[in-house]
């Protein structure tokens, strides 16, 4: 009778860790909006469903697909447009797709914020032989980068490019020593409300005409505004373009862990927003459009709000 008793005490707590296994979110530098927003994210489900989820700092978009891809973790949040072009073996992916992921949801507007401390520097065009951060090797930052050298008729030989996160971007402009870096991610960022508030910045705007460049350069993207006040000191709109911040999942993330992470989001919008203001814009619409297929999981509670989503074959 004992060892019944025992046998059935192990069984139950391998079915509890079997529920409550734990899923790895890679996300973006400490910085960034990916990292903050991630452990949000990550601490609610973890604490108002059976899923687990611990967000780490991650590398950016690319990288963050070569983890989900080799399995090193299940979730990750990653520029819609890499995505695509990963998915697709596209552009920077041709002829080598990663199709090893599917979508959880879009969640919110990246926005293409070129910022600068130098006030001489008033367009893409004058940035040439600048010492210009494009983001962390493998961030999806750095191919936004090489789209708006492109419209500009630039090629990265016609900057002096350097290779650093939000963070040290921030850093190296405080202390000179870059004169412009690309931030793509959630405004307010972190690292430009730093910047801003100790140094004070300047966001670079895009002209009627850029804009439909990079539009047709990359049909991930969509013209958006940065209201003037978001940073300190900056008092004017600023027009640029604009990804989706998406979340992705590999095969090992389950359809239950699938459906629950997202029930889990959209269900308590309210309650995360004010634990990070990027909860604000949460919307099933536009969380249901990101240019992927989407994982079973989250497919199914799509379609319990009535809405069709494409799943992968």
């Amino acid at each position: 009778m004992k060892k019944i008793l025992s046998l059935v005490v192990v069984l139950t707590l391998c079915l509890s860790c079997a529920a409550m296994a734990e899923l790895t979110f890679t996300t973006g530098g400490t910085s960034g909006t990916y990292y903050a927003f991630g452990n949000v994210l990550a601490g609610y489900i973890t604490n108002n469903s059976d899923v687990a989820v611990t967000a780490v700092a991650g590398n950016g978009s690319a990288a963050n697909i070569d983890l989900l891809d080799i399995g090193d973790a299940q979730l990750a949040f990653v520029q819609n447009d890499v995505a695509n072009y990963a998915y697709n073996g596209i552009r920077i992916y041709d002829g080598a797709p990663v199709d090893s992921f599917t979508a959880i949801a879009a969640l919110y507007d990246e926005t293409v914020q070129l910022v600068t401390c130098n006030p001489e520097i008033t367009s893409v065009a004058d940035l040439k032989g600048k010492n210009v951060s494009v983001g962390s090797q493998g961030s999806g930052t750095y191919f936004n980068a090489l789209d708006f050298l492109e419209a500009y008729d630039m090629t990265i030989d016609d900057i002096v490019p350097q290779y650093q996160s939000f963070g040290d971007s921030a850093e190296s402009l405080k202390d000179g020593k870059i004169d412009a870096a690309f931030i793509v991610a959630g405004a307010p960022t972190p690292a430009v409300v730093d910047l801003c508030t100790t140094k004070g910045a300047y966001l670079i705007s895009l002209d009627d005409e850029h804009v439909e460049k990079l539009m047709g350069i990359s049909s991930a993207y969509s013209k958006t505004d940065i209201p003037a006040g978001t940073y300190e000191g900056i008092d004017t709109d600023t027009v640029t373009v604009g990804v989706k911040a998406t979340i992705i999942a590999n095969e090992d993330v389950t359809e239950d862990e699938a459906y629950a992470i997202v029930k889990t989001i959209f269900e308590n919008k309210d309650a995360i927003t004010e634990q990070h203001a990027k909860g604000a814009e949460l919307d099933l619409t536009y969380a249901s459009s990101c240019g992927l297929p989407y994982h079973a999981g989250a497919a199914k509670y799509f379609a319990e709000q009535g809405i069709e989503v494409e799943t992968a074959e």
